[in-house]
């Protein structure tokens, strides 16, 4: 009877582990089956991120390739021709617009004041080429000749920096156009200017709404007053001394852009940029120019006025000369220069 009752055990004992190892079995059937389920899960959520973060770059990409694109558009149908010998420089023309000269439609307006800038993108040093706004010109496309200032009346900044580039043989790579509005509020917002006027200067124009009184001497001027400066032709020289003071201004106002008195008044001069003045400069040309902006010299800048003579036939018409023109640029550039004559 012992026996028995111990082979009854026995047999219980067995029959419980195997119960106790099939339900093992199915513990760990079940664990592999949701493991493999969870993974299978987050598989097909990575498979779909990855997929989207695909359609989304996709999309960044075209976004971004249209943009790019319609900005190459835009930058060949004002630009005109390039020479990659002057990718060390950076230069821009700047436009003067007459007074009242409404930037999105030319009509009627003229670019008083026409000079380049141009940037050494390694040293930070400035050159400035003043142009008289009288000089005769031939521009491309055109039938006949005209004066500068009156060269953004018939094609707007594209044609400017068409004959820009033309006359001086340089690439022109930004545009800037304002008008005097614009100018004065510029002017007004860097504090002012401190420039030495060489004369007295009285002069009323009603039907030009221009009334210009500045004393001889020092003077610390404000943008109105600054506008005057620069729009005054004496009996003496006309249009010769209007281009010299332009040069002094330039050169003034270069010095004042380098004070740290700017740093605080970048934002209000940003947006009169924004909101003012035409540029030809895009989200695209941002980092360049940063980087130009940032090194600049504080060395004065290099000025010259356009080589060229009164006509003959009209003293107040500015005849280009070409070959003087010539030598400015290969003084004003020698590092193009010289890569041009290696190249050939």
């Amino acid at each position: 009877m012992a026996g028995k009752r111990e082979d009854n055990v026995t047999r219980r004992h067995i029959e419980e582990k195997k119960r106790a190892l099939a339900r093992m079995r199915r513990r760990r059937f079940l664990r592999r089956m949701l493991a493999l389920t969870i993974c299978t899960v987050l598989l097909l959520l990575a498979a779909g991120g990855v997929y989207a973060l695909i359609r989304g770059a996709e999309y960044v990409t075209q976004e971004y390739h249209e943009m790019y694109t319609g900005y190459t558009e835009r930058r060949a149908s004002w630009q005109g021709d390039t020479n990659p010998q002057f990718d060390g420089y950076t230069n821009i023309l700047v436009m003067g617009l007459d007074d009242g000269a409404d930037r999105t439609n030319t009509e009627g307006s003229k670019a008083d004041t026409v000079l380049v800038l141009s940037l050494d993108n390694q040293s930070g040093k400035v050159r400035f080429i003043t142009i008289p706004g009288d000089t005769w010109v031939n521009p491309p496309g055109t039938a006949k000749f005209m004066r500068m200032s009156s060269v953004y009346t018939a094609g707007g900044a594209p044609l400017m920096v068409r004959e820009v580039n033309q006359l001086l043989g340089i690439p022109i790579h930004q545009y800037v156009a304002l008008d005097l509005k614009a100018f004065a509020e510029l002017i007004d917002a860097l504090g002012g200017i401190d420039i030495y006027v060489e004369s007295d200067m009285d002069y009323e124009d009603p039907e030009a709404n221009l009334n210009i009184h500045l004393k001889k001497g020092y003077q610390h001027l404000d943008g109105s007053q600054a506008q005057q400066y620069l729009r005054y032709r004496s009996p003496e020289l006309g249009d010769v001394g209007r281009e010299q003071r332009q040069q002094r201004f330039v050169k003034a106002l270069y010095q004042q852009v380098l004070r740290l008195e700017t740093i605080p008044r970048l934002p209000v001069i940003a947006e009169i940029f924004r909101k003012h003045v035409k540029t030809s400069a895009e989200i695209f040309d941002s980092a360049h120019l940063a980087n130009v902006l940032r090194h600049l010299s504080s060395d004065p800048p290099e000025g010259v006025i356009l080589q060229g003579a009164p006509s003959l036939g009209d003293d107040t018409i500015w005849m280009p000369d070409n070959n003087g023109i010539r030598q400015q640029m290969k003084k004003l550039f020698p590092e193009a220069e010289g890569s041009s004559s290696d190249a050939s």
